[in-house]
């Protein structure tokens, strides 16, 4: 099991993360909260990754507005939750997510993202150059910044019942981004990689998942 960890990013701020996996892993991996804070879902998908090999830092993007939050998956919480990410800066977000990399030290790095954090993980692929790999999953913010040039292999997750990202969103993001895998999941709609809500759907994740380690595995070397 992982433990929570300080950090501290370039412009002085003190972040949570939670860090597992091996020491001596080889291949490292930022992963990137929803809008619940790196909750119990996230520290579970933290050592799914970790039982995978990697070594994981999850930086607590929250903490520069509200530190320590944890959310459920209420109508509330995803309210609550919408009213924090407003508040965190990008510069902020991208801040921490160097701090994250930074963190893992000198690894062949990933990140990977869900919900917030898929967009930031399309971020994190575009504007810098920490990663090797970017698996974004149901990032309802991407299609905003879909220009931007990857630095680095990017696959994409979508849910075509997402009721949060329009298809003609995703069809925007696939004609101006011919080099990115972009996957639309059947019946699938948004957050279906989470086993706490109610739009979990077993075989999307099961699909996703193993796409995202197949590129992580592909791109992750050295």
């Amino acid at each position: 099991m992982g433990t929570a960890i300080t950090i501290i990013a370039s412009d002085g701020h003190t972040l949570s993360a939670w860090r597992t996996g091996p020491e001596d892993a080889r291949r490292g991996l930022v992963v990137v909260q929803e809008i619940f804070g790196v909750n119990h879902h996230i520290r579970a998908v933290c050592e799914r990754f970790a039982a995978q090999g990697f070594a994981v830092v999850a930086p607590a993007l929250f903490d520069r507005v509200q530190p320590g939050t944890e959310l459920g998956y209420t109508p509330e919480d995803i309210a609550a939750g919408r009213d924090l990410r407003a508040k965190v800066p990008e510069a902020g977000t991208m801040a921490d997510i160097d701090a994250a990399a930074r963190a893992l030290g000198g690894r062949a790095l990933g990140i990977v993202g869900y919900c917030w954090g898929g967009t930031v993980s399309w971020w994190g692929a575009t504007r810098t150059g920490h990663f090797k790999a970017a698996s974004c999953w149901y990032g309802g913010g991407i299609a905003a910044t879909r220009t931007a040039t990857p630095r680095c292999p990017v696959q994409m997750h979508f849910g075509d019942q997402d009721g949060s990202i329009p298809i003609a969103d995703v069809e925007a993001i696939r004609a101006a981004q011919p080099g990115v895998e972009i996957y639309l999941y059947e019946g699938a709609g948004h957050g279906f990689g989470c086993d706490e809500r109610g739009s979990f759907n077993p075989a999307a994740f099961e699909l996703a998942q193993r796409r995202t380690l197949a590129l992580f595995d592909a791109h992750l070397t050295g």
